[in-house]
Order: structure tokens, then sequence, then C-alpha cells
């Protein structure tokens, strides 16, 4: 039997923070009101001085939990390998930076560390020791534009299996299963310049069951005519791999990977007033969870800020809000 259960990447309500419209209590206050039962964190993002936070810090965070009830759930976690201008970071240097994220998570009541896609596989097995030691399982994101035909990801999977530990797994980001071209994308950047015959192409492509990944894949990168007819500017040309990045996987996909998924990010750009999200079939894709006997959490990830226009207000706690409205029908119809 499964168990699904919401969640919210407090990434979600990122503008509200920056803009200090929101504190990180209010967020955490906000995201339990709308029933979720999770968070995930950006601890560099919310958390000062990490991953060294302070006792202090650690005290309100926990204070918080406490207060909300929330689950921590996840921490996403960066490897900053381009610190420095003349080079990347050793081997050894990266290996300590993650090691860092594995302790602070532990302190923070955090058992699962998101990496960001194209963390390097070789990182696994030296972390293995620490993240038994201190009950933090890392995963690597499968994000869209670097799913499961890209090598670092191939890499990463291939170590996975490899070591076939509860502590290694993947978190699937569902931009992967985009079923149309996202529409706020589409008016943002055509306001930006991108011409409309680009967008007319791309659309055409999902209507057709694939997307301009696969496309271009097949063709081994090289354009067909009918997207270069669809190019009217320089500037169209420069955006177009940009639009690379909205799959049209079929959730069979995952058949596979399913021992070790560890977590769902569930990309959010436009929740509908008739209440589906625009572009993803978010209860299709819970069913086939259900299925699966998936025992979890599925996580609001909304990046539908970054396309809002020029004028308009930022709507990420009326999204947020739709999202985990919606997402909690769903789970309510299919688990019962």
């Amino acid at each position: 039997m499964s168990r699904i259960k919401p969640c919210v990447s407090l990434y979600s309500l990122q503008n509200e923070y920056l803009t200090k419209s929101m504190t990180l209590k209010e967020i955490m206050q906000f995201v339990k009101e709308h029933g979720a039962e999770g968070i995930e964190i950006l601890p560099d993002q919310m958390l000062k001085g990490s991953p060294d936070i302070s006792e202090e810090t650690l005290k309100e965070w926990k204070g918080l939990l406490e207060e909300t009830g929330l689950k921590p759930v996840i921490a996403d976690v960066f490897l900053n390998t381009n610190l420095y201008k003349n080079r990347t970071l050793t081997h050894r240097e990266s290996i300590d930076l993650l090691i860092k994220e594995i302790k602070q998570a532990s302190r923070l009541g955090i058992h699962l560390i998101r990496l960001v896609s194209m963390v390097p596989y070789w990182v696994c097995e030296p972390l293995l020791p620490y993240c038994e030691k201190y009950d933090v399982a890392i995963a690597l994101e499968v994000h869209a534009g670097m799913a499961f035909d890209i090598p670092e990801t191939k890499a990463f999977i291939a170590e996975m299996k490899r070591l076939n530990s509860p502590y290694v797994g993947l978190v699937i980001d569902t931009g992967i299963f985009c079923r149309k071209f996202p529409r706020v994308v589409r008016e943002y950047e055509t306001l930006n310049g991108t011409s409309r015959q680009v967008f007319d192409y791309i659309d055409t492509l999902f209507e057709q069951g694939t997307d301009l990944h696969a496309v271009l894949v097949k063709n081994d990168y090289q354009y067909p005519a009918e997207l270069e007819a669809a190019i009217q500017s320089e500037h169209d040309r420069m955006f177009v791999p940009l639009c690379d990045g909205y799959e049209n996987y079929d959730f069979s996909v995952l058949d596979e990977y399913m021992p070790f998924i560890k977590h769902f990010h569930l990309k959010l750009f436009e929740m509908t007033p008739e209440g589906p999200e625009y572009s993803m079939d978010y209860k299709a894709l819970l069913t086939y969870l259900h299925e699966h006997n998936y025992d979890g959490y599925v996580a609001t990830e909304y990046e539908g800020n970054r396309f809002t226009l020029p004028g308009k207000p930022f709507v990420e706690k009326e999204q947020v809000a739709a999202n985990q409205a919606y997402i909690q029908k769903c789970l309510k119809e299919i688990q019962g």
C-alpha cells in the first residue's frame, strides 16, 4: 500500500523570503495551514551560517518544527566545485564539503539530502560511512534537461546500483513529465522577443506525444527542417536550447528505479483556475506512484515565479496553496 505524503519545498516561497515579506516562521506556518505534512529546505538559503549553523540557529529551527509539527523531510544541497577562479575543487575538497552537509542535516533532524543534478558519481562511496553514521541518505536529482540519458546521470545511477545501499538514491523532478509546454514560459519569453513560431513548433511536438529534447537526441542535435523554419532571428536561435529542458517522458521510465527513489519534486509552473497544473498531469503521476506502492513525500516546487511578467505581482503563496489543495484532493481520491 502506498503512503504518499504532501510536502512543500520552501524554495517555492523564495521571493517572499528574499524580500522579507515573510519570515521563515511565517513561511512554515503558512505551509502547515495549507495541510502539508513535511517541508523541504535549502539550508544555505534560509539558515544563516550553513553548513556551519550556530547553536542559536539550530535552537530556533527546532522550535519552529515543534511549533508547526512539520516533518523536516529533505535538505537541498549544492556542490560548488567552482569556488576558485583558476581550478575546480579536488575530490577530497568536494567530499569534505558534502560531509559537512551530512553532519548539518543530522543536526537539523533531516535524514535525506538532495544532491543537485550533475554531482559526480565518485562522491558516493567515500560518503557512505558518514551517511550510515549520521543516518542521512544522499539522492541525486534527476532533473529536466539532465535526466536519464545524460552521461553524468547514467554514471551516478550505475554507481548507485553497484553500491546498492539504502543511503544512496534518487530524487525525481517532475519537469521530465511535461504534457504541454508551460504557458507562463511562453508568455514571458515572447515578451523577451522569442518568436511565436518557435513555441508553435514545440507545442506541436507535445501534441504528438514527444518533446524538443527527444527530437534533438534523435537527430544527433541537428535542428530538423521544421525547427529551422520556425527560427526567425538570432535571438530565437539562442533561446531554443533553453527549451530542451521540458521533457515528455512516460511514467514507465521510473519502473526500474522505484526501489531507489527517495523523494519527488512536483514541478509547478502554473496552477489553473480549473484545478490542475497547466503542463503536467499530477493525478496520473500520483496514481502511478500509488500503484507502485510509493512510500514517501511529494513536494510542491513552484518555479513559475521566475516567469512573472513585468508589472505583475508574484503569486507564490497563491500558487503553493492551490497546488497543495489539488494534490491533497488527488491523494484523498487515490489513497482513500
